[in-house]
């Protein structure tokens, strides 16, 4: 496997730079630093609070939730029992707002979780769906990205109807990069990675690896034309 198809699933890291204690791509995080000083001058204190995901790192994520040691939340961001779900059951759950390792837009270093510093303190973020609407603390960021996102080179990937990841407005991704990746993102590798790998309910997701990656990676939101 090549470098570029390790940096795909989140197994190599020497692409990435520095971008404020987060580690990005390095076209990603010189355009969100131009970004982060437009918002400042509206009084925005936009924020990264996660970037670049390592395999293994996206893989305890899972795990811990497949295990029941971290809760997993429905679409209303409550956490829910898992004890009479099966395997498919509770692959569809755990899907609702974690992805399966090799399988999330965070490997590429082109995609980051942002908040307002202004409005709430990293610590007391949840990343659910309220903390973006009308009333809550970061509001104002989301309408501001709504107008000023794209003009960075940067959209949400993830939107109602567009995507098979549930909507998150605190996800943004550095088009310019990122679409080229996922046309070289190929579901062949991911698989071999994760029979190589030790992620829970691993046969449940290869027995229907074309069908998973088809809805949670290949079905985004378009690309702005810019």
């Amino acid at each position: 496997m090549s470098v570029i198809q390790k940096q795909l699933y989140g197994l190599d890291d020497q692409h990435l730079v520095d971008c404020l204690g987060h580690q990005l791509e390095e076209h990603t995080a010189a355009a969100f630093l131009t970004m982060q000083q437009a918002a400042l001058l509206d009084g925005i204190d936009l924020q990264i609070c996660s970037g670049f995901r390592h395999f293994e790192r996206q893989m305890r994520i899972w795990n811990a939730k497949a295990s029941g040691e971290r809760a997993v939340l429905n679409r209303q961001s409550k956490a829910i029992t898992i004890d009479n779900l099966s395997s498919d059951e509770l692959i569809e759950t755990i899907l609702i707002w974690s992805a399966i390792p090799g399988m999330s837009r965070h490997h590429w270093g082109t995609d980051i979780d942002v908040f307002d510093g202004n409005k709430i303190n990293k610590q007391d973020l949840q990343l659910i769906s309220q903390e973006y609407e009308q009333d809550g603390p970061c509001f104002e960021l989301s309408q501001w990205l709504n107008c000023n996102a794209e003009k960075h080179g940067f959209y949400r990937p993830f939107q109602q109807g567009l995507s098979g990841v549930s909507p998150e407005a605190w996800h943004l991704s550095y088009f310019p990069v990122a679409e080229h990746l996922m046309n070289a993102y190929d579901v062949s590798h991911v698989c071999d990675i994760l029979n190589a790998s030790s992620v829970c309910l691993k046969s449940a997701i290869v027995a229907q690896i074309d069908t998973l990656v088809a809805e949670y990676v290949y079905r985004v939101a378009p690309v702005p034309k810019c």
